[in-house]
């Protein structure tokens, strides 16, 4: 038996599948962002343990027999989120979250210091851990001066759950602490923000062994027999690459959570910094991959359910019941700042063309109008730097819209497959990393779901004028 635990920017999930990969149970228990400030998105890494705590105990509950068999854990999470240890491994403050754009100013700073672009693969942007702990370094040295261990999301719990300070190399990577090419600690870029490999993690592949479970914790979850091994695991993103089976280079899914994501499994660490594409290494030896992230998708369609009191699923029905218009008004899905393109913290969402006769449906068709347009952008990007997906298998709670994803296929021009029944995100990544990190390769865990059905892009649609004015909106903006 195998676990995979994902932990998100709004919940851990926690699934039990078996040694043919079929699930045998799940849980999942919230967590709460705080936003303190204006731009600003932490949360308190002990909310993490708690919330995976709950899963796990309750499937030991529901499910005794299977958790007595357990033999591996994979680890999943949301990626870039700065969590400070001291020598004691207590927290030193709450976590800085990868949607949080106070680093700003410390970017351009970075940028002087060290070749991020060329060592790293990437521009220096507010979301990446890098420029999180210069603003630490700036603006809370007394905490910076107590940080002996520097660790993401997911490899806190690993902490919790095994003892050991690890990491695998998708996830590091977007801390632009790591030499992309050479898949390991850049002496350099670390010295740039005052820091030291002996404050980072130790690394390893995502399919290999990182850790065992804690003997106390075993007996807490009546595990019988060797402690279960740790997977190196993934950041959310890759492991849910390897959920749905996108490993080989040119395989790719489109994923519609909190952010929206366009990812392409990759041969080597090919970038296009110059348009924010991100380039990361894969969660399985010797892949990297690229991707264009726009970071407020889902999040767009959950803000306009919480002023307007109609649930996200009543909003995305309400959008389809009739085509757009020219009436329709846009919307800028920029509530959190922007990464590809733009890659500008300070963007900020608008509806313009709104008039008396813009009623809710209309609102949510631009919302979702308005994101499609968002990934037709980072679709653009990724071609410019030679990665252009023939398919995309579409992930996550946005996907469960026709609509939607037809918007996208139109907008961007790809081709989006539904996979058939099943679960595929995240969480299934990690239960797959689990399963390698037993000896089995990735080649033969990580298959390709036969697809369910296509959803392809229209012919003689208006995406070509919308797009021009969507883009006309955003204004000093190089566009494709």
């Amino acid at each position: 038996m195998f676990a995979g635990i994902d932990l998100g920017t709004s919940g851990v999930k926690t699934v039990l599948v078996d040694e043919a990969q079929r699930v045998i149970g799940d849980a999942h228990a919230a967590l709460e962002v705080s936003r303190p400030h204006p731009g600003w998105s932490e949360q308190d890494p002990e909310a993490w343990w708690r919330a995976a705590e709950e899963t796990l105990d309750a499937l030991a509950t529901r499910f005794p027999a299977e958790m007595a068999a357990l033999s591996a854990i994979g680890l999943s999470g949301q990626m870039h989120g700065a969590t400070l240890l001291d020598a004691s491994d207590a927290v030193l403050r709450p976590a800085i979250l990868w949607n949080d754009g106070r680093s700003a100013a410390e970017c351009a700073a970075l940028e002087e210091r060290a070749d991020f672009r060329g060592i790293g693969g990437n521009i220096v942007m507010p979301g990446f851990t890098a420029p999180k702990l210069e603003w630490v370094r700036a603006h809370e040295p007394e905490i910076f001066a107590r940080v002996a261990k520097v660790l993401l999301p997911k490899d806190y719990l690993r902490l919790k759950l095994s003892g050991e300070h690890v990491s695998d190399l998708s996830d590091s990577a977007g801390t632009l602490w790591l030499d992309l090419a050479g898949r390991r600690w850049s002496p350099a870029l670390l010295e740039a923000t005052g820091l030291a490999e002996a404050q980072m993690p130790r690394l390893v592949e995502g399919s290999a062994p990182g850790g065992a479970l804690r003997r106390e914790l075993c007996a807490r979850w009546g595990i019988t027999g060797a402690a279960p091994v740790i997977a190196g695991g993934g950041g959310d993103n890759a492991a849910s690459a390897c959920g749905v089976g996108a490993v080989a280079p040119g395989t790719g899914f489109l994923s519609l959570g909190t952010s929206g994501v366009v990812f392409v499994a990759t041969a080597g660490p090919a970038a296009n910094p110059g348009r924010a594409v991100h380039t990361f290494c894969h969660a399985v030896p010797g892949t990297w991959h690229q991707m264009g992230v726009t970071l407020s998708a889902t999040d767009s369609l959950n803000w306009l359910s919480e002023i307007t009191g109609q649930s996200a699923a009543r909003l995305a029905e309400l959008a389809a019941v009739q085509p757009c218009s020219e009436a329709d008004p846009l919307f800028l899905p920029y509530l959190s700042g922007e990464r590809t393109p733009h890659n500008d913290p300070g963007a900020r969402g608008a509806f313009t063309g709104l008039s008396r006769s813009t009623d809710t449906g209309a609102l949510a068709r631009a919302v979702l109008g308005g994101v499609a347009a968002s990934l037709a952008d980072c679709l653009d990007a990724l071609k410019e730097s030679g990665t252009e997906p023939a398919l995309l298998y579409a992930v996550g709670g946005g996907a469960r819209s026709d609509y939607w994803l037809q918007a996208i296929a139109d907008a961007g021009q790809v081709t989006i497959a539904l996979p058939g029944k099943g679960d595929f995100g995240a969480a299934i990544g990690a239960a797959r990393l689990a399963i390698c990190a037993t000896g089995t390769s990735p080649a033969e865990v990580m298959t390709r779901p036969a697809p369910e059905r296509e959803i392809t892009p229209r012919a003689g649609t208006d995406w070509p004028e919308r797009l021009a004015r969507y883009r006309a909106a955003y204004p000093g903006v190089a566009h494709a």
